[in-house]
């Protein structure tokens, strides 16, 4: 995607070090954070200068190759297996995470060159992918369509076009006319934040909304349809994704709105048979005490938002079941919750 007229993708690899989108300064300021060894890149994952499922997963492969770049000639094995431990413990509900680092810490095995190649190869298929996304998801926008989006599934959470968004990207290039609504998405405000300045750039007619209207708005017929990403899907299709997802979910059920989740097969856990074995991240309560922002003179701030001495639970995902669900919106096309899945992806891989 470009910023000010330059192309860029949301991580990248040069050399031994692994570049990426400052995701914490925006929509303020646009950084890039360079991130020299393995764990500067773990640093960069835990505190979501870098997030959304595809982007974490190439950040983890492109940390695994660094891991190989860096490991010593004594203790060279020993070294390797902490610090893939490392890497896998950063973001735990992630599937991509961990089909990355399984995918570069496969090939460096065989060598230090293969793990880097692996892994620039992980986040063009990423890319792909997303573009794909896009086309097969934008058949199911009609025109003057409307459409709502949880968090930020668009190219920022991906090395590129995005998930939930790449459809809506795709509609724009063939001149339909959309709008959005944009959730908010607390604790973090990935939508207000992220979606919004994405949208933004791409000239989308859209607008934030707070979590909480969602449902309001789809009982008063102004939303047409839902699109968002997921972080796993397991083999029944239920579907862990930012929290807030679910409630979302049911209010489209209720009101015979088409609720689709778009996301990769990369994303598929098939390994996991039901969403309530996956594992859901608990994250530091500061992210709902604490909020930053840009006051009126244009300086960046963080500031307490919550009743001073009151303790806050930030769970970061919650699970939809497959139920609730019209369709997942793949690389290989649109698969519905009641196909087998696992023959599905299987059959459109050949």
């Amino acid at each position: 995607m470009k910023v000010k007229g330059k192309n860029y993708r949301t991580v990248w690899m040069e050399g031994s070090s692994v570049f990426m989108i400052e995701q914490n300064l925006l929509p303020f300021k646009f950084e890039i954070f360079e991130a020299k060894k393995y764990f500067d890149t773990c640093f960069a994952i835990t505190t979501m200068i870098v997030r959304g499922a595809g982007a974490l997963g190439a950040a983890a492969g492109y940390a695994m190759a660094q891991v190989f770049l860096e490991a010593p000639e004594e203790g060279r094995d020993e070294f390797i297996a902490q610090a893939r431990f490392d890497i896998e413990a950063t973001r735990p509900t992630a599937q991509n995470l961990f089909y990355a680092v399984k995918r570069v810490y496969k090939a460096g095995k065989h060598s230090v060159e293969q793990a880097v190649a692996e892994a620039n190869k992980i986040a063009d298929e990423d890319a792909e992918d997303s573009r794909s996304i896009g086309l097969y998801g934008n058949e199911l926008i009609k025109k003057n369509a409307k459409i709502a989006t949880h968090c930020n599934a668009g190219w920022l959470a991906f090395v590129d076009f995005g998930t939930a968004l790449s459809p809506i990207y795709m509609a724009k290039k063939e001149k339909k006319k959309i709008f959005v609504y944009v959730d908010e998405t607390r604790p973090r405000s990935q939508g207000a934040r992220l979606t919004a300045w994405e949208l933004k750039n791409a000239r989308i007619p859209h607008i934030i909304i707070p979590d909480n209207a969602t449902a309001y708005l789809m009982a008063k017929g102004k939303i047409d349809m839902m699109i968002v990403g997921a972080d796993r899907i397991v083999a029944n299709g239920d579907t862990a994704n930012k929290i807030g997802t679910l409630g979302k979910a049911i209010a489209a059920y209720e009101f015979g709105i088409p609720f689709y989740v778009a996301a990769p097969t990369s994303t598929f856990d098939l390994g996991t048979k039901t969403g309530n074995r996956i594992n859901i991240e608990e994250r530091n309560q500061d992210e709902v005490i604490y909020q930053t922002g840009m006051d009126r003179n244009g300086n960046i701030a963080t500031v307490q938002v919550t009743s001073p001495g009151s303790r806050a639970l930030n769970i970061a995902f919650d699970v939809t079941p497959s139920k609730y669900i019209t369709g997942f919106i793949t690389e290989k096309g649109v698969i519905t919750p009641e196909e087998d899945l696992i023959r599905e992806i299987a059959t459109k891989d050949e």
